[in-house]
């Protein structure tokens, strides 16, 4: 792998501070001691769950760092998980999507929790001990929230949800799953008609299906529950009855988009700084491969997508530390980091001609694993659609304004120690 600085880049000093220059070297660290070692075992066998280097950020406290300090937490704030994300990306795409994963749910409690159940869930995000995963995504429904068919109908004060769930992150590692079910008649409008509940793991008629590795992120488990009358109190209910599609789609934008965002970025500096490595000693025509201007002009575009993106990516969960409206930079982020990436990558892969094509070569890794940062929170046409309501004034809630009162970060500000 790569040799990655530790040393932020100067252009980031408007959005960092000391206490962020600090998760950055330790995430450099962590990611270089404990996560380079791993990666042959993990990319050796895609059907095994990573779990020991979720424990090992989970005794780091890093799947709290945007839990209050109160409930065990680091406080730390959305420009702290981008880093985490960010920088663990950079060495591993799959460990980054194990950390922000987590992180989605945990948006969704603070956001939408009473107090009791936020000192019911929240300290054992905080310490490792009880992660959490978001199920939404169905089968045949995919992302379309409005096609959710798991139900979910109460008897006294229970509520029994029958349904499946597909693509949940982090699924064999959480010990709750944040489930969105149908709790109205067809016909319903969508925005009343879902709620959102908290599921433990070990309910009875819960399924976990087999972990099955996917094209990229090797050690990831991203799988498939089956609900069979699972059986919940009401004190599991999250938010109010028919807000379920406000859980869902404030997690996503506030959480999941520049979450995606991070992981991209990670790869794509993993991309950059690979084919530069390889064009500074690979030698043709009596030079190397980095001299020729041909080739200069190909790295130069992958030099100026990587920094737009960085510089988009911190600008976004800046602005929401900050308070400031900022839904369509959170959607931005997430659509333009991954399209870039990707264009990126595959510069890169044309560059380096049929060494890429080797299946140990670490470039084969990085486009396998970019592809996988496309459709969760929504694939490119959806963060299109979205930015054009912001366009034609359209985009009336911004969640970044209407939930920032529920998260206020004990360190904030760039030049917060």
């Amino acid at each position: 792998m790569p040799a990655l600085s530790i040393t932020p880049p100067p252009a980031l000093r408007p959005y960092l501070g000391a206490r962020h220059e600090l998760l950055w070297a330790e995430a450099d660290m962590f990611a270089a001691e404990q996560v380079t070692p791993r990666i042959d075992r993990m990319e050796d066998a895609p059907g095994r769950v990573e779990r020991k280097l979720a424990e090992l950020m989970a005794a780091r406290g890093w799947f709290g760092v945007t839990i209050p300090a109160a409930l065990g937490g680091l406080g730390a704030g959305h420009v702290a998980r981008t880093v985490l994300v960010h920088r663990t990306a950079c060495v591993s795409a799959s460990v980054a999507a194990i950390l922000q994963a987590t992180l989605i749910p945990v948006g969704a409690v603070l956001n939408f929790a009473t107090d009791e159940q936020k000192q019911r869930w929240l300290p054992g995000v905080a310490d490792g001990s009880r992660l959490l995963s978001i199920a939404v995504t169905e089968p045949d429904a995919g992302g379309h929230i409005g096609g959710i068919e798991t139900t979910a109908t109460r008897t006294g004060n229970e509520w029994v949800l029958t349904g499946s769930k597909s693509h949940v992150g982090n699924s064999h590692l959480a010990a709750a799953h944040l489930v969105v079910a149908r709790t109205a008649e067809a016909g319903t409008s969508t925005s009343t008609a879902l709620t959102a509940f908290m599921v433990e793991s070990d309910r009875p008629g819960l399924t976990l299906g087999d972990h099955r590795g996917g094209l990229g992120l090797h050690g990831f488990s991203a799988g498939r529950l089956e609900l069979d009358q699972v059986r919940i109190p009401q004190d599991n209910v999250l938010g109010g009855l028919g807000q379920g599609l406000d859980v869902a789609q404030s997690s996503s934008i506030l959480y999941g988009r520049p979450n995606l965002a991070a992981v991209s970025l990670g790869i794509h500096e993993a991309v950059v700084t690979a084919t530069t490595e390889r064009l500074k000693t690979r030698p043709r025509y009596r030079r190397t491969l980095s001299e020729l201007p041909v080739l200069r002009d190909r790295v130069g575009g992958m030099e100026s997508r990587l920094r737009a993106a960085r510089i988009l990516a911190y600008q976004a969960v800046h602005l929401l530390d900050e308070g400031v409206s900022c839904d369509a930079e959170l959607i931005n982020s997430k659509y333009l980091g991954h399209r870039w990436a990707m264009q990126t990558t595959q510069d890169a892969m044309e560059l380096h001609g049929a060494h890429a094509l080797d299946g140990n070569y670490l470039l084969q890794r990085l486009w396998r694993d970019i592809q996988h940062t496309y459709p969760p929170a929504g694939t490119g046409e959806v963060q299109r659609i979205r930015l054009a309501d912001a366009a034609f004034g359209e985009d009336r809630t911004q969640w970044s304004q209407t939930l920032t009162h529920a998260s206020p970060w004990e360190q904030k500000g760039p030049n917060a120690a």
